[in-house]
């Protein structure tokens, strides 16, 4: 690996990275509702999973060093880390790969799956009795990020094929 490549995808990873920890900030008075899953998602579709996994690493990271950090955050990344995993492998499909609607369909259901995963690692860490309980309490605030994430993809996703239809994306000029 030469120096050059190296150095545009740090370049890339922290443009990135940079974008979603602004945008976390920009909303964080309104519960739920940032553009971080639609951005991990978009970035995904464009470069991959391994990427994705590590933009949405480091802007969990650096937004709980100032939102509070504890073992969340390393759940969040998990979190995360399986729902682009999923995508990765929906990417695959073809009728997927080109329909935005699907694509805005799971963007809503990742907002879901993420209370849900989220809650799963909750309970357990947290050594809670009823699950379902504990989960049904957090659907209104799912319910929020679902929809937040469909409208975000919406507006993000010409934004993201642009750039990637401009090459800007592309590590290796």
């Amino acid at each position: 690996m030469n120096q050059r490549y190296v150095t545009r995808e740090l370049t890339l990873l922290a443009m990135v990275t940079a974008a979603c920890v602004v945008g976390r900030f920009a909303f964080q008075f309104i519960p739920n509702f940032q553009p971080l899953t639609t951005i991990f998602l978009l970035f995904t579709f464009y470069n991959g999973v391994k990427r994705g996994i590590i933009v949405a690493a480091l802007s969990l990271v650096i937004t709980s060093l100032y939102f509070g950090i504890g073992i969340w955050t390393v759940e969040q990344i998990l979190a995360y880390a399986i729902i682009l995993l999923v995508f990765q492998f929906l990417k695959k499909i073809p009728v997927f790969q080109k329909s935005l609607i699907l694509q805005v369909i799971f963007a809503v259901v990742a907002g879901f799956l993420y209370g849900f995963i989220m809650s799963i690692f909750d309970y357990f860490i947290y050594g809670m009795t009823n699950y379902w309980v504990y989960y049904l309490q957090g659907v209104s605030f799912d319910a929020v990020h679902a929809v937040v994430n469909g409208i975000f993809y919406v507006i993000l996703y010409p934004v993201f094929r642009y750039l990637n239809q401009r090459n800007y994306f592309s590590i290796e000029k």
